[in-house]
């Protein structure tokens, strides 16, 4: 993390696909996949490893966990939106709507529902 703070983005890259590589647990999968993903230069790899951490998320039962899935799905949605898959984007996007009552009522929560709002209305524009 503090790597990707510097800008160092491949270097931060390495340790988190370190991390994968040597987690040992979905706990620690799904965190090195979360951010494995936000490194990927192109929609298919980001989706690959946005879909995997979403999947061991959903294998956790943890209520800290439960609290990533709406970002977890709008992610995988804006990976499908890009790719043009608008069936997929929108189920992704409803889940995400599911889950959105697990996220705090802050910055942070109102982000991510914004963010799932927003790709509801361009998928609409776009089917």
């Amino acid at each position: 993390m503090e790597l990707e703070g510097q800008g160092k983005k491949n270097e931060a890259l390495q340790l988190f696909q370190r991390a994968w590589n040597i987690a040992t647990n979905d706990f620690e999968k799904f965190t090195s996949a979360h951010y494995v993903a936000r490194h990927q230069e192109n929609t298919e790899k980001k989706l690959q490893w946005d879909e995997a951490a979403l999947n061991l998320a959903l294998k956790i039962n943890s209520d800290n966990i439960k609290v990533a899935l709406p970002s977890l799905y709008l992610n995988v949605a804006k990976c499908y939106e890009d790719l043009g898959d608008f069936p997929n984007a929108r189920t992704n996007y409803e889940n995400a709507i599911y889950h959105a009552n697990l996220l705090p009522d802050d910055g942070y929560g109102n982000m991510i529902k914004g963010g799932i709002r927003d790709g509801l209305s361009r998928i609409k524009l776009k089917s």
